[in-house]
């Protein structure tokens, strides 16, 4: 008797410690994280979208407008395609070159600090990264 009484102690204990790493331990399931490429992706169900998210969405959103418009005249290396809210938006290669780097390929306002934040788009108008 004594032995099945402990048997169900170490079951419920070793039950509570995993709901304790599990809830306590483990953060928010339904949260905002960023993906590899910077992009913030709802993860779960989260009762509400932070400001920072909504910017990021409304900037890449502006970004692949912007991608469509200049579509046909780009030359498909790096250039910058122009700003969205406190975002510049730049053409990048795919693994990146020197070219990449070039003063002449980014975007002015990113580098004289008129906006702080860029999205790095393909030739293909794919992120390749938000930082």
């Amino acid at each position: 008797m004594k032995r099945t009484y402990l048997i169900i102690a170490i079951v419920v204990g070793i039950l509570a410690i995993w709901l304790f790493i599990r809830f306590v331990l483990g953060g928010n399931e339904d949260s905002w994280i960023k993906d590899s490429r910077g992009v913030w992706i709802k993860h779960g169900n989260p009762s509400e979208t932070p400001s920072l998210v909504l910017e990021q969405q409304q900037a890449v959103s502006c970004a692949l407008n912007l991608y469509n418009t200049y579509e046909k005249e780009l030359n498909l290396s790096s250039q910058c395609l122009g700003t969205c809210g406190n975002y510049a938006v730049d053409i990048v290669h795919v693994p990146r070159t020197s070219d990449d780097n070039l003063i002449e390929n980014q975007c002015s306002d990113y580098n004289d600090g008129k906006v702080s934040r860029f999205i790095e788009l393909d030739k293909y108008g794919e992120i390749v990264r938000i930082a």
